[in-house]
């Protein structure tokens, strides 16, 4: 995994989704790179919400187990470059956060 949510200020809505629908699998393929995850294994969605005015108008989050490679410096380049990506292609300031989750408890019916 990771799992992957953009969610888009509907202000910025159908212009930005649309060009984040089209990055996602540039998206992907960096993803899947950087940490080492089949692009099977890669949920990404965009999701349009009603925000804030004063928050980022794209906030991507990203849920993924724990690897002994993805050091917080690692998370911290994937998270910059993920954030370029989106930027660029929506054309938006965007915010990037990571969850990592507890495998134990993690479960996935797919």
């Amino acid at each position: 995994m990771p799992n992957v949510k953009f969610f888009v200020d509907d202000t910025h809505c159908p212009a930005a989704r649309e060009a984040l629908r089209a990055a996602l699998p540039s998206l992907r393929d960096m993803l899947s790179d950087r940490l080492g995850i089949p692009q099977a294994a890669c949920q990404l969605a965009v999701i349009p919400v009603a925000g804030m005015a004063d928050q980022p108008p794209v906030n991507a989050e990203l849920m993924l187990l724990p690897g002994n490679a993805r050091t917080p410096e690692v998370l911290r380049a994937v998270g910059a470059e993920l954030r370029a990506m989106v930027q660029e292609a929506a054309g938006l300031h965007t915010a990037v956060r990571f969850l990592t989750m507890d495998p134990v408890t993690y479960i996935a019916m797919k």
